[in-house]
C-alpha cells in the first residue's frame, strides 16, 4: 500500500518515457526562459545534432524582456535549475518546427514531464498553438 501511495506522489519513480519514433536523448546546454532551451541532441549511431534550439510545446512562460521580465526571470531560473547540464529525453511532436523553426518538443527529466512541471509549479501556463 505504502509503494502504490509513493508512486502516486512521485510519478518519476520506475517510469519511462515512451514517444514513439521521436524520442532522442539530449543534454540540456542552455536555457533562454521558461519555454525555450538549447540542446544537443543524440540521433543514434554517433550521429549529433549540436546547438538546437528547441521550444517546449504546449506551454506558454513569462518573457524574460519587456514587463514580463521579472516573472519570465524566475521562470528561466527555475528551469535552469531544474535541467541545465543534464541528459534528458525529448520528444519531438511529429518532428514539427514552430513559427521561430524551433522544434517542438515535450522534455522528460527521469521520468518527470518538464512542461507539465513548469505549468504545474505556476512557471508557465498551457496554450493551444
Amino acid at each position: 500500500m505504502l509503494l502504490l501511495l509513493v508512486l502516486q506522489f512521485y510519478p518519476t519513480v520506475g517510469f519511462t518515457v515512451d514517444c514513439g519514433l521521436y524520442e532522442y536523448k539530449a543534454e540540456i546546454i542552455a536555457v533562454y526562459d521558461g519555454d525555450t532551451v538549447t540542446a544537443d541532441i543524440d540521433l543514434g549511431f554517433n550521429t549529433w545534432r549540436r546547438d538546437e534550439r528547441l521550444r517546449l510545446s504546449g506551454i506558454n512562460a513569462p518573457e524574460v524582456r519587456g514587463k514580463e521580465r521579472p516573472e519570465g526571470l524566475i521562470s528561466r531560473d527555475a528551469l535552469r535549475e531544474k535541467i541545465l547540464g543534464k541528459e534528458v529525453i525529448i520528444c519531438t511532436i511529429r518532428d514539427k518546427k514552430g513559427k521561430y523553426g524551433r522544434y517542438l518538443v515535450e522534455i522528460h527529466l527521469e521520468g518527470l514531464n518538464i512542461n507539465g512541471w513548469l505549468v504545474d509549479s505556476k512557471y508557465a501556463v498551457y496554450k493551444d498553438y
